[in-house]
């Protein structure tokens, strides 16, 4: 299933200073859910510290997924359906200072 991946607020750092990424992902006759791709992403395009993006089966406390510039909470969280040519945006909220 193709799929346009964004990271932002800094998590682009953990994938190779890559903002954007235009993937095709496998998936089975089952429909690709948010909960799915994320380890997809972990394994395939994530570069450095894990710990950082996931926590667990989800992303850590503090990263917001919009899909379709739409928060994912209305969606379903990790159950949300994706589609061919979906946006997934994940923006990190957590800055050091």
């Amino acid at each position: 299933m193709k799929l346009k991946i964004e990271f932002s607020g800094g998590l682009e750092l953990l994938f190779g200073n890559q903002k954007e990424y235009a993937v095709d992902v496998p998936c089975s006759e089952q429909q690709l859910t948010v909960g799915k791709l994320l380890p997809w992403t972990r394994d395939q395009l994530l570069k450095d510290r894990p710990e950082l993006f996931m926590k667990g089966d989800s992303v850590r406390p503090g990263i917001l997924v919009l899909i379709n510039d739409c928060d994912w909470e209305l969606s379903g969280t990790l159950d949300a359906e994706l589609q061919e040519g979906d946006k997934v945006l994940f923006i990190s909220t957590l800055h050091g200072g």
